[in-house]
């Protein structure tokens, strides 16, 4: 590959620059400015085709190596991403709109950290044995935990370096090759992540890249010669990868969406408690999947929360996100902007409260761009649509509650289940709340954190599946048992 990339961008397939066949391009936008970065070209079915037969090569090379080589070639690409940070972090705040304080640990680290965490792994990957004779000298087995092959990553626009990165490592540590589709807002990291991987000893066709729109995602779920689908996305979206997926059973990762609950108890500490909500709802301009966007407060520290958030959320910096100093920036989009502010007019025509933000920020600079301000609601009807549809802005509803069973009832009451927070002093509670609460992480006493070695995902609509852990390497093998029978074979006939 050569640096800097043509343009239109071309696609990534057996470890070199390709040309789509389709003759399609698309724009991706600088959200702040609306200023065209580049084109990028979008892969046809041939491009497809072509890519999971690249693929299918490598893996074979690839998987032919012990876990510690290919565990010694991941550490490299750590080490490669940690060297390029601010290029990275740089490019992910351009073509994504986030602030320029947030990307180089959250985004860039983070990918960093995940091939660092699957490098250890890699040479751990093994089955187990069981005699099955007594003393020994009878029958016994063993298994082995083997790739899956080609692997489909299909990301999200909200944080791509980060999400192709933790798709790809443990796929990779495994044995497996990846066919990787960036969001379409989103698709410029990916190529960084191709080139560091390449300079790191990953051979050809290993790591690919296709672009382009929803159709290149269903041209990858709808392959036969791909094992297994990984996607990070809308639960409507989620549930069409899975039917579409079901043709050829392939293995799926689904990391969806979610409604996720904060449950604010009488006896927490109310700064830490506002902290968490606003980590919970306002970092990345409110577009992560875990936001804890239904905040239950105990009605009697209600209004001691409400006093301490309501400044707090109203000082957010909004602005350029290249600017060390903003602290918000715009969201992906014009349409998406204007989906989030159709939710805020339609929530205040509901009945609920608008107790600060919903709308654009008043700064000229700012006029005509897609900025939300930092948006608090009282509501006291769970029923309402603001209370129950992902918005995936700058939106937070606070909800009063009287106590813990009627909480936990309410938090459970959707059918998402990505996430949950519990902020309490008592322990016991703590503990006790997070058994009971249906979601596939839960946060106490903070929010939003996403450590590498924990494993990541959702229950009921929110997925299936898990991200980072050991846990992830589960769902990129597959567990073949082998029988071993040493004395003579028995047959009634």
């Amino acid at each position: 590959m050569t640096d800097p990339l043509p343009d239109p961008r071309p696609l990534v397939i057996g470890g070199a620059l390709r040309d789509a066949t389709s003759g399609e391009t698309f724009e991706t936008l600088e959200p702040f400015s609306g200023a065209v970065i580049a084109r990028v070209q979008v892969a046809s079915a041939a491009d497809v085709d072509a890519a999971v037969a690249a693929a299918a090569e490598g893996q074979r090379a690839w998987a032919a190596l012990s876990g510690a080589a290919r565990g010694a070639v991941l550490a490299r690409a750590a080490d490669l991403i940690r060297a390029r940070r601010d290029e990275i972090a740089r490019l992910e705040s351009l073509d994504g709109g986030k602030p320029i304080q947030e990307t180089p640990d959250a985004d860039v680290d983070s990918g960093a950290d995940c091939l660092a965490y699957f490098a250890a792994l890699a040479p751990t990957i093994g089955g187990e044995s069981q005699d099955l004779g007594g003393l020994g000298g009878g029958p016994w087995f063993y298994t082995r935990r083997e790739p899956l092959g080609v692997v489909g990553g299909i990301g999200a626009w909200n944080y791509p370096f980060q999400i192709a990165c933790w798709k790809t490592a443990p796929a990779l540590a495994a044995g497996n090759a990846m066919i990787f589709k960036p969001a379409e807002q989103t698709p410029l990291s990916a190529y960084i992540l191709a080139e560091v991987l390449a300079e790191a000893g990953v051979p050809p066709g290993v790591f690919n890249i296709v672009q382009g729109d929803a159709r290149v995602g269903r041209m990858l779920t709808a392959h036969p010669g791909i094992a297994k689908i990984s996607f990070t996305g809308e639960v409507n979206t989620g549930k069409a990868v899975m039917a579409d997926s079901a043709a050829t059973l392939k293995t799926l990762t689904l990391e969806l969406g979610g409604k996720s609950p904060l449950l604010v108890f009488e006896d927490a500490d109310l700064d830490d408690a506002v902290s968490a909500a606003i980590l919970a709802n306002f970092y990345t301009q409110g577009q992560i999947c875990t936001n804890g966007t239904r905040v239950f407060v105990h009605r009697d520290v209600l209004d001691a929360f409400l006093s301490r958030l309501l400044p707090r959320a109203e000082a957010i910096r909004l602005g350029n996100p290249l600017d060390p100093e903003t602290q918000m920036g715009p969201l992906i989009s014009p349409d998406h902007h204007a989906s989030v502010l159709a939710h805020i007019d339609r929530a205040v025509a509901d009945g609920a409260t608008l107790l600060t933000g919903g709308g654009p920020p008043t700064d000229p600079a700012l006029a005509g761009k897609p900025f939300v301000r930092p948006t608090v609601f009282l509501a006291h009807d769970d029923a309402l649509p603001l209370c129950r549809e992902e918005i995936f802005g700058p939106v937070m509803t606070v909800l009063p509650f009287a106590a813990e069973d009627e909480a936990l009832a309410r938090a459970n009451a959707l059918p998402v289940g990505l996430a949950g927070g519990v902020m309490t002093r008592d322990l016991t509670r703590a503990h006790r709340v997070a058994a009971r609460l249906e979601a596939g992480v839960v946060w106490i006493n903070t929010y939003n954190v996403t450590p590498i070695e924990m494993p990541f995902g959702g229950v009921k609509q929110s997925g299936l599946g898990r991200e980072n852990g050991r846990a992830a390497l589960e769902h990129v093998t597959r567990i073949k048992s082998v029988y071993v029978e040493p004395g003579p074979v028995e047959a009634p006939y």
